[in-house]
């Protein structure tokens, strides 16, 4: 049977078109530490932005990397532990992607990175966070964008880079941190 050769084309041509975008989406978040890449970086803009806890806010001309995947999650998931008030007012911007809710600073609460959020999947879940010789469980109730930020949904704050773990207060508090420690800390992370 005999095709015709337009049609061939056209063929190869989709099929060329699908082998890229696969080998572009496994660059971008293939599953080695090292090889989670930027997908772009975001204009800062200057605006009010909720300086609690010594919040980064988008400065003009600067620019931001965007990430949509995180390194993978093991047993030991290597991260930084950043603060974040849930609370109403609070410099983590609008309520909670999980449950649209806000959450006291004495709740036991995070949000992650957006590739470790993965689109919502472990919302409401717990996961144990090891740092300063302790370990504590908290709920995961929101994502810490690591797309969008420098707006007013974002707190006028950039993206998150993509290894964050941003805790309420009471989590630092938990883990026996505070003072001089809050803000970044080395950390692991897994799921409960």
């Amino acid at each position: 049977m005999n095709v015709p050769s337009n049609t061939t084309s056209a063929a190869l041509v989709i099929l060329l078109v699908f082998a890229s975008f696969n080998l572009s989406f496994g660059v971008r978040y293939s599953p080695h530490l090292d090889q989670c890449s930027p997908i772009g970086y975001l204009s800062g803009q200057d605006s009010n932005c909720n300086t609690e806890h010594d919040s980064e806010c988008c400065k003009a001309g600067e620019t931001y990397p965007q990430y949509y995947c995180s390194p993978p999650v093991t047993d030991e998931t290597s991260a930084t532990l950043t603060i974040n008030s849930f609370a109403e007012g609070g410099d983590g911007g609008g309520p909670s992607e999980c449950d649209g809710e806000y959450h006291s600073d004495d709740e036991m609460v995070v949000a992650l990175s957006t590739g470790w959020y993965n689109y919502g999947s472990r919302c409401l879940k717990t996961i144990r966070i090891n740092a300063n010789g302790r370990s504590v469980l908290a709920k995961v109730v929101d994502e810490c964008d690591s797309i969008n930020g420098c707006d007013a949904d974002h707190d006028f704050q950039p993206p998150c880079h993509n290894n964050i773990v941003d805790a309420s207060p009471a989590v630092w508090a938990a883990l026996g941190m505070s003072g001089d420690d809050v803000g970044e800390y080395q950390i692991t992370w897994s799921e409960a």
